[in-house]
């Protein structure tokens, strides 16, 4: 009897590259990590005192390319990371950075003023502030 190495995860890896197989045959003009619409900007959220600060990871998206808007309780930033070559005799062996637009929608508080909200852009990070309305405190001055 022969004993053979047990691989638990060999029909997996056999299942996705039957997968990526398919859609290249089916796509084959989409380069993989480069899609239209496939990027989601991670972001940090923290508390400082009376602001909620939001950090987006934008490198080379220029701030004039980001829309941030409220609507209703809901913070909305979207834009575009564009791909730009920087010259005809670049030849690209790889891309894996994501380029396309993006949309992040978050619930905000209703202590939150939207006419208070703040945004910078430096290097490739947004800052995005909330600032809470001023809260009446009962007794206080």
């Amino acid at each position: 009897m022969t004993i053979v190495k047990w691989e638990p995860f060999r029909d997996l890896m056999v299942m996705q590259d039957r997968m990526t197989r398919l859609f290249d045959e089916t796509f084959p003009g989409l380069e993989r990590g480069c899609s239209p619409g496939s990027l989601v900007p991670p972001v940090d959220i923290l508390e400082r005192g009376n602001e909620i600060v939001l950090k987006f990871d934008l490198p080379e998206v220029s701030q004039s390319e980001i829309e941030i808007k409220v609507e209703e309780n809901t913070l909305i930033v979207q834009g575009e990371r564009k791909f730009r070559k920087e010259t005809s005799e670049e030849n690209y062996l790889q891309i894996e950075r994501p380029y396309g637009t993006f949309r992040r929608n978050f619930i905000i508080p209703r202590t939150i003023d939207p006419k208070e909200i703040r945004a910078s852009c430096k290097d490739g990070v947004l800052r995005v502030i909330l600032l809470e309305k001023a809260r009446f405190i009962p007794g206080g001055f």
